[in-house]
């Protein structure tokens, strides 16, 4: 069984507002990364991991737009990684892969959750990534060019990330045993000593982080759904 893990407490300081709740091509953000978790085949179920003030906005959302596969709605902690382990804290005991996806991705398919779990299911661990095309620099303390980065073999990281339930747990573990911070979850099972397998991606899965992000989600998503009607 594969459930899936969504983070969604963030304060979106960034933003000024709560992202997830902004409207993209007539649904809330945190909408159209639940439908393609609801519509991929290979998940079984969904924990929404979420800050407190917003479990009966979700739970309308999850209502309305008629989730099946949302299992529970839970508070997140103060950090991404205290919501992931708030997650895995609350898994069946029948799953036995976890997928963790930042809410805050709109933009997923299905079809790109089946992939990465399919490569999971190969090697234990996998993870959406897109290749780095930008010319990279490092820059001193002020802001002048320091050096050049090599881009090749230079991946960004994407999720969802989709692991082996007694990897992700023991990775976890591991982390708090040792009082670390971990950006993802390929970091925490890094640490282990791991392999993770990638899986390229060229189709757009940027996470919402700015408002200028939001009319680039829409104009996608809004093309997508044109050539669907087409």
């Amino acid at each position: 069984m594969l459930t899936a893990i969504l983070v969604a407490a963030g304060d979106s300081r960034r933003m000024g507002f709560d992202k997830l709740f902004a409207t993209i091509a007539g649904r809330p953000v945190i909408a159209h990364s639940l439908n393609a978790f609801e519509r991929a085949s290979c998940v079984d179920e969904i924990i929404l991991v979420a800050r407190e003030d917003r479990h009966a906005e979700i739970k309308t959302i999850v209502r309305d737009e008629n989730f099946k596969k949302v299992q529970s709605v839970i508070p997140g902690g103060t950090h991404r990684q205290d919501s992931v382990r708030a997650g895995l804290s609350q898994l069946d005991t029948a799953t036995r892969y976890v997928a963790v996806h930042d809410a805050a991705r709109p933009l997923i398919i299905a079809e790109q959750i089946e992939l990465v779990f399919e490569q999971c299911r190969i090697h234990t661990a996998a993870s959406l990534a897109e290749p780095i095309s930008d010319t990279l620099k490092y820059a001193d303390t002020g802001l002048f060019v320091a050096g050049s980065v090599d881009r090749h073999q230079l991946y960004a990281m994407q999720t969802p990330q989709i692991f082996e339930r007694q990897l992700i747990e023991d990775a976890y573990r591991a982390v708090y045993a040792e009082n670390v911070s971990v950006t993802d979850e390929v970091s925490a099972v890094e640490r282990l000593g791991r392999k993770v397998i990638l899986v390229p991606n060229q189709n757009l899965n940027f996470k919402i982080t700015y408002p200028r992000d939001l009319a680039l989600a829409e104009f996608v998503l809004t093309q997508r759904i044109q050539a669907v009607a087409t």
